[in-house]
């Protein structure tokens, strides 16, 4: 029999045992934390030949660099602060949400900043330490990035082989600027403090020749990319709403209505006013 299979339970059946084995992943992940901990605690990667936690992560628990760097942070940052366990165990928080706190976490303030995270997503987090937090603004500018023809993945050989500790930050190899990756990332959004985000991105030649060319033709009093992008977005968010809704600061004299399934642009535009520009369907 196919224990993998579970075609022959029923509806509430697979939601039931969904919600169990979700809670038991929950309470092994803290229980793995605590024995990273301790095994980081007591350095006991050492006689097993592996320079740091991590290393042996990656190396013998064959966890992916980024699951490894994950649960060594988080492990750390539960080792000093030890309600972090019963946290993660009843899904309180999530290791991505605790990795964002680690850095901030202090004895003064640990208890309020875990109470504040409770339930909230990544995003939310983020968006919870950049109120908290806050960032200066970071300085515009655009980058080429050289050709992806001939390019060649870096060597992973060294990764393990460094006698340093895992460090607060992005763990992997240091590829240079100069060396680009044949799949461009996606654009992120991050929040940097109340009301200021970080927007980073790969940008094609068209649109970089379209900024520019807008920015020349704006003249000495357009700003820098990041006011040009921003005027750029709100008149296409104008334009898709009087599109879509009508939206208008100068609104015609009502006319007849027409018959059949044509909506006037006033009644568009009174219920987009209305529901706040979402949709109210209920089926």
């Amino acid at each position: 029999m196919n224990s993998w299979s579970l075609s022959n339970l029923s509806d509430d059946g697979v939601v039931a045992g969904l919600r169990s084995h979700a809670a038991s992943e929950r309470s092994l992940s803290a229980h793995v934390l605590a024995h990273i901990a301790e095994t980081d605690s007591r350095k006991l990667y050492l006689p097993a030949a592996y320079p740091s936690m991590f290393a042996y992560c990656v190396g013998e628990l064959h966890y992916s660099e980024d699951a490894a760097y994950k649960r060594v942070r988080a492990a750390r940052a539960a080792r000093d602060f030890p309600s972090i366990f019963d946290r993660i165990a009843d899904g309180r928080l999530h290791l991505s949400g605790l990795v964002l706190l680690a850095p901030h976490l202090t004895r003064e303030n640990a208890d309020e900043l875990l109470d504040a995270s409770t339930h909230r997503t990544k995003a939310q987090i983020e968006q919870l330490l950049a109120e908290r937090f806050p960032q200066p603004d970071l300085a515009t500018f655009i980058q080429p990035l050289p050709p992806t023809a001939g390019w060649e993945p870096p060597d992973l050989r060294g990764l393990c082989e460094s006698g340093e500790q895992l460090a607060p930050g992005r763990v992997g190899i240091t590829v240079s600027h100069q060396v680009a990756s044949p799949v461009a990332p996606p654009a992120r959004v991050a929040p940097l403090a109340p009301e200021r985000f970080e927007l980073r991105g790969t940008m094609d030649q068209a649109m970089h020749d379209d900024l520019c060319a807008v920015r020349e033709l704006l003249g000495p009093g357009a700003g820098d990319a990041m006011a040009v992008l921003g005027r750029a977005v709100r008149l296409m968010r104008r334009h898709l709403e009087r599109r879509r809704f009508a939206a208008t600061e100068r609104p015609r004299r009502q006319r007849s209505r027409a018959e059949g399934r044509y909506v006037p642009a006033e009644v568009r535009r009174e219920v987009w006013q209305r529901d706040g520009g979402r949709c109210t369907f209920v089926s």
